[in-house]
């Protein structure tokens, strides 16, 4: 695929699909990555970052509350503005003194009694000075400042972090992957630069403003009249150049997500665009959105580019009157000539603050919008829960080691009853599952099957709470799955779904997601248990092989298996099976399906699948359409019904 008009491309990281997420969200509490990848996938929705020219819905309530946020390092930015202010004040002062050296030498050369090299040292020692104090201010306040605003970063990110987790994955139904990973990047970004960059600059151009100002006022009020003429044409100049730009940042920021979103579609769906011949119409379709990000691009950066050469010609200009007005007051002898060398420096200086302000102003626009996306993320509704994690989790010295182990003592005492009694569930206004009831024993083995959009996988998702029901109860044990914190109910599970997840790291590692306290003999033992050791073993590094983060270097049928062993190394006394053997051969189906067995002997589990072959032996085969119990019974006794599950049979042997 070639690239004519080169645009920098974010290709956003190809994610999982939302139920394999789901279970990392719903066994982990590992802050972070968990729930950003139970987003679902987003067609074309690439990172909708901040760009100059966009607008926060509530600018002052923003910045209250980002000051508010400061607050507990106002003691540091006090200080910084002090050395900024100061750093400023011993910059501003340094021409004056530079044009009194003019004035000695001028003096010297002038009249008979020649240059005062000792006042010219004074005061070329003074300067050197001046501007050496002006140096360790201006370091000391972007040291200070560069590790305020990453601590702020830092902290910004870890509550975000640990909001994810207790968002409820309805948040990220209705969210794009470049929607909810922007604003822990580009957003985040975005305030760290504003930050370390944006404050002190707005300081220090406030300040030069004034201190040029008034240095200009003590050295002649006629030659500063002429220099502010500056000001109204540059902002006149400014206003109308971010007025042409605005539009076409915000069509740059549009067409760069467009893009991204496009050119994560092609590289994930490589190999279904070269099985149907589709790359040329991929590539025209690439140029087409390429061409439009082009455009966008060029125009946004010729209005931002043209600001400062526009300015700098107002300035100029101004410059050359000011040089005709100094040279009349200079004959007229109303002024020294080191006067208009240090009035002319701080003409040429006063331009740069003002347009610095002006970008500035455009600049905290853009801030206040991700800082707003980024404490809208941080004051969303949370998942209820009767407590983070139970008192049972943590020590009263938060120790993690506390939780885990008493999930382990929850999982011992933990039957495996579970009870639905009148659950009425829908994912919006639709109602899919209108009045279910159903107890299962412990250690009994259900299978639920039903056509595609049945409610299989909803009634799953529902017993870990992964949604809130909309009337009824689930009680396990006869307890309801209200009474118990997320992180023990859901530590009662074990999972293996159709689509798997494995994430960057060794088999090993991989196994014992399922348990992080397993042994590597528990965890071998369980790939022996899943019919997946000998493959390991025949790999280089065999349990220190490392898996890549899309699981390109082994096959999906190898990764179910791995997805099973880790179950085996969960132990959790409810198993939850979804379609678990659909992308293994049909030996090796066998294989699992034996190894099955042994897992689910004294568990209670729950089989989601189509393969009717695999389910012959359940206990119980629930039939489910549209979320309610059609059909109940052994194999043996729905074929005997004659009903739905007879026909679903028939139509597969």
């Amino acid at each position: 695929m070639s690239i004519e008009k080169k645009n920098p491309v974010t290709n956003e990281a190809s994610e999982k699909s939302f139920e394999k997420s789901a279970v990392k969200a719903g066994t982990n509490s590992k802050a972070g990555a968990n729930a950003i990848k139970a987003a679902r996938p987003g067609r074309r929705g690439g990172p909708q970052g901040m760009m100059p020219g966009e607008k926060p819905k509530n600018f002052k309530e923003t910045m209250l509350k980002l000051l508010h946020f400061l607050k507990p390092y106002s003691l540091k930015i006090a200080v910084v503005i002090i050395l900024a202010i100061g750093g400023t004040v011993f910059s501003i002062v340094s021409p004056m003194v530079l044009g009194k050296a003019t004035d000695v030498v001028a003096d010297g050369v002038l009249h008979a009694g020649g240059v005062d090299f000792e006042k010219l040292a004074v005061l070329a020692a003074v300067i050197a000075g001046l501007y050496l104090i002006s140096f360790v201010f201006t370091f000391l306040q972007s040291f200070i400042m560069a590790g305020v605003s990453q601590k702020i970063t830092y902290e910004l990110r870890r509550q975000m972090s640990e909001k994810t987790d207790r968002l409820p994955l309805k948040y990220f139904d209705g969210k794009t992957h470049g929607e909810i990973l922007s604003r822990f990047t580009n957003d985040i970004e975005t305030v760290n630069q504003s930050l370390a960059q944006s404050m002190t600059q707005i300081i220090t151009s406030f300040t030069t403003i004034v201190g040029i100002l008034v240095m200009m006022l003590y050295i002649s009020v006629p030659m500063t009249v002429v220099a502010l003429i500056v000001i109204p044409a540059s902002s006149v100049l400014i206003k109308v150049v971010i007025s042409k730009s605005q539009k076409h940042f915000k069509n740059q920021q549009k067409y760069l997500g467009e893009l991204n979103g496009y050119v994560e579609e092609m590289y994930s769906g490589h190999q279904i665009i070269k099985a149907f011949n589709r790359e040329q119409i991929s590539k025209e379709e690439f140029e087409k959105l390429n061409d439009r990000l082009y455009d966008a691009v060029w125009h946004s950066q010729f209005f931002s580019g043209s600001m400062m050469p526009l300015t700098a010609l107002v300035g100029n200009l101004a410059y050359v009157f000011i040089c005709v007005v100094g040279g009349l007051l200079a004959l007229r002898g109303t002024i020294s000539i080191g006067n208009i060398q240090a009035f002319i420096q701080y003409s040429r200086s006063f331009n740069q603050p003002i347009t610095q302000i002006a970008n500035v102003a455009n600049i905290l626009q853009s801030t206040a919008a991700a800082v707003e996306r980024v404490f809208e993320y941080l004051e969303e509704e949370e998942e209820k829960d009767p407590s983070t994690v139970s008192s049972k989790g943590r020590g009263e010295n938060g120790n993690a080691d506390a939780a885990v182990k008493a999930s382990d003592a929850e999982k011992k005492q933990v039957r495996g009853k579970v009870t639905f009694e009148h659950v009425r569930f829908g994912y919006d206004e639709n109602i899919l599952i209108n009045d279910f009831n159903f107890e299962a024993e412990p250690g009994q083995r259900i299978a639920i099957v039903g056509h595609t959009g049945a409610g299989k996988t909803t009634l799953v998702k529902l017993m870990m709470r992964f949604y809130e029901l909309n009337g009824g109860r689930i009680l396990i044990d006869d307890r309801d799955i209200l009474d118990y914190s997320r992180h023990e109910l859901r530590s009662l599970f074990g999972m293996v779904l159709q689509d798997t997840w494995l994430f960057d790291g060794t088999v090993m590692d991989n196994i014992r997601y399922g348990d992080v306290n397993a042994t590597d003999e528990q965890v071998i033992e369980a790939a022996k248990s899943a019919h997946i050791h000998h493959f390991i073993m025949a790999q280089p590094g065999n349990y220190r092989m490392r898996i890549n983060e899309d699981a390109s270097n082994i096959s999906q049928g190898q990764e179910q298996l791995l997805t099973i062993a880790r179950a085996f190394v969960n132990n959790a006394p409810i198993l939850i099976l979804d379609e678990a053997t659909s992308s293994v051969d049909t030996r090796t189906e066998q294989q699992i399906q034996s190894a099955m067995q042994r897992l689910m002997a004294g568990r209670t589990s729950f089989i989601i699948a189509h393969r009717l072959s695999t389910i012959r032996d359940a206990d119980v085969i629930l039939v489910i359409d549209d979320g309610d119990i059609v059909e109940k019974g052994t194999h043996e006794e729905l074929l005997k019904m004659n009903g739905a599950y007879a026909k679903l049979y028939n139509s597969q042997f």
